[in-house]
């Protein structure tokens, strides 16, 4: 009899605690975020441009001028919770936050976890060197010095396409690779579009990207089976791309316009 008893509220808990989780994974709804007056919305800190903290220590960013037209968009107020790569779904699942605008790339393995909106923003990554340079191609790479950041994307994606006979130089992060760019120690660098603003900021017109690496989207998350709030999303995303609204973000944070695997990307 003991044993059942124990079976039984052992059966009981688990019942409980998966109801529980159950609960705290409920979907989100477009009226019970205007019925609390404002909009949680999970957001990077430490990922620049996309996610910063400003002199005023507020968050800042690209993804926090997107929070703030979603939020303007559903008539309620902003409320912008720092999360972590690790945290971001977890904070999402748990109710903590109701929407993630943190720079998270739409893949399969998180779309089992969330659900994504139309992409509006996106990260790729490619080869960047002078203008004087004639590269298109990687046959165009021989003989040619690389720089990239060691055991990044980019050097893994160099290296894959690179001819035997290119030079690649590998660095301890990126603002190594551009240095070395800047001064001719090298002649193109692997880099992300994010730090090619970087270098268009410090050398305007001098540089461009040559040959295209990968690339990824991202998306707008929310609570798996929130349908009506992803809609609502959706429809926001479209409404901000079409207004050139989007775009002006990306000119400001990136200082180049929204790439055309954003706006052409379908979800």
């Amino acid at each position: 009899m003991e044993i059942s008893r124990r079976m039984l509220t052992a059966a009981i808990g688990a019942g409980l605690l998966a109801g529980a989780i159950a609960s705290t994974a409920a979907a989100q709804t477009v009226e019970s975020i205007k019925s609390a007056g404002t909009l949680k919305v999970g957001m990077l800190v430490d990922f620049p441009p996309f996610g910063i903290m400003n002199t005023s220590n507020e968050p800042d960013g690209y993804d926090a001028d997107v929070a703030k037209l979603l939020a303007e968009e559903l008539g309620v107020k902003l409320q912008i919770v720092p999360v972590t790569g690790p945290n971001r779904i977890p904070y999402l699942q748990s109710n903590q936050v109701d929407v993630l605008v943190a720079s998270l790339g739409i893949t399969e393995e998180r779309a089992k976890n969330v659900d994504f909106s139309a992409p509006y923003a996106g990260i790729s990554v490619g080869v960047f060197g002078g203008k004087d340079i004639q590269v298109s191609k990687p046959e165009d790479l021989s003989g040619k010095t690389i720089g990239v950041a060691r055991a990044s994307t980019q050097d893994t994606g160099v290296t894959k396409i690179a001819p035997a006979d290119a030079k690649i130089q590998r660095f301890d992060d990126d603002a190594s690779a551009i240095q070395a760019l800047l001064s001719g120690q090298v002649q193109l660098i692997g880099v992300s579009n994010v730090v090619a603003a970087q270098i268009e900021t410090a050398a305007p017109g001098k540089y461009e990207q040559k040959i295209q690496l990968s690339q990824q989207v991202q998306g707008i998350a929310v609570r798996k089976g929130s349908s009506e709030l992803l809609t609502a999303v959706n429809a926001f995303v479209d409404k901000v791309k079409a207004s050139g609204d989007l775009n002006k973000i990306h000119e400001k944070w990136l200082g180049s316009p929204l790439p055309a695997f954003v706006t052409d990307a379908k979800k």
